[in-house]
Formats: structure tokens, sequence, C-alpha cells
């Protein structure tokens, strides 16, 4: 099994354990049953946003919050070094070009190349 499987299946299992423990504590202390599922229910959803954020980042990608390190964007493509551009093949008259409606025949119907 892949270990990064593993560990988010036992991430999702501690947090699951975290949960119950969480709400069975609030149920004693005299919090409202709805309060302290609203508040599991927001421990379950912010913990692995936080998790996958700090992931990103370490390898490079991400949310934008790594500006000026390269490799932001979508799969780390778009980094500002990145030297590969797309060319668009227009459709009608086959013709390579760098985006928008083709300058031979004006169309606009393009595929892209990569």
């Amino acid at each position: 099994m892949n270990p990064q499987l593993k560990k988010y299946y036992l991430f999702l299992g501690a947090s699951l354990v975290f949960s119950i423990g969480l709400q069975v504590i609030l149920g004693y202390l005299g919090v409202p049953w709805f309060v302290s599922i609203g508040i599991v229910m927001a421990l379950f959803i912010l913990l692995p946003m936080i998790m996958r954020k700090r992931y990103m980042n370490k390898m490079g990608g991400g949310y934008g919050g790594n500006s000026g390190t390269g490799g932001g964007g979508f799969f780390g493509m778009g980094s500002q070094g990145d030297s590969v551009k797309i060319k668009y093949v227009c459709l009608v008259c086959n013709n390579k070009h760098n985006g928008g409606t083709c300058p031979r025949c004006g169309s606009k119907m393009q595929r892209a190349d990569f």
C-alpha cells in the first residue's frame, strides 16, 4: 500500500477518534449538542485543509503563498522561470500561433499544442 495513503488513513482515523472524544468531553461540560457538532465539523474540515496547504508549500506548489519561489500554479506549471510556451493550432487552416484569433484566417477555433 502507498505510504501516503497509509498516512492519510491514519490521519482520518485519528481525526475521527479525536472528533468523537471532543464531542464526549464537550457533552460532559454541558455544551449543547448542536454547538459541539459545529465545532467538530469545523475541525474536521479545517485540519485537512491546513495539512494540504503545508504539504503543498513543502512540495513547492500550491495556493500562491510562496511567491517568488517558483513551482506555483497547477501541478507546478506556470512558474516564472518556466520556458515551456503553449502554442495553438488553428483548426481551420492548421496554422501554429500564440493564441487568440488565427493571424492567417481569423478563426477562433483552435487547439492547444504542447
